[in-house]
């Protein structure tokens, strides 16, 4: 499997380093550039949660058009070395925070900041990312107003959600990959 890279922005064209192995699903330049230009130009100084960071290339993407402020989660030890080194190459460490730790109970403290996005994108067929979901919808006080909770997940595993903050407002298949996106009601 090819690198991850940057599609756009200041980083356009940086190469991040693969993590070995099937720890991880990583995005493909695709969906990650149809998931952004549904983002917009709304990315431009906007606080951005990569909730299981991988490689780091959704938020990565997200600190090159603009984001002001990208926090990454990850719990798996080599994909933190990996998302460490990634995260290395932007030389803009003000504009990030690496939490290592168990995503479901970081998701649960408190943050030092709000976010207007959340990034979803737990391994497969595990029903992680409804457990996600739910997590967030559970803790209102991580997300500003209007903000957006996005998941990323194989089609077979959707389901309609019973969610009580959150309301679904879109859903967008490519291929073997769903993006649902959902809002602060």
């Amino acid at each position: 499997m090819a690198s991850p890279r940057i599609i756009a922005g200041r980083y356009k064209g940086l190469r991040l380093q693969a993590i070995p192995g099937s720890v991880t699903r990583p995005i493909t330049d695709r969906v990650k550039e149809a998931l952004f230009n549904v983002i917009g130009a709304d990315i431009v100084d906007a606080n951005f949660l990569d909730v299981f960071g991988g490689t780091g290339s959704v938020g990565i993407e997200a600190i090159s058009r603009g984001a002001l402020f990208v926090t990454f989660i990850e719990k798996n030890r080599d994909a933190f070395q990996v998302l460490q080194n990634n995260l290395s190459l932007t030389k803009e460490p003000k504009k990030y925070k690496l939490v290592y730790g168990d995503a479901f109970s970081v998701v649960g403290r408190i943050f030092e900041r709000r976010f207007d996005y959340i990034f979803i994108a737990p391994p497969q067929y595990k029903n992680m990312w409804e457990e996600m979901l739910l997590k967030v919808d559970s803790n209102p006080g991580v997300l500003n107003e209007n903000a957006w909770v996005i998941v990323q997940i194989d089609p077979k595993e959707y389901k309609v959600q019973e969610l009580s903050m959150l309301k679904e407002f879109d859903i967008r298949d490519y291929g073997s990959t769903r993006l649902i996106f959902y809002i602060k009601d």
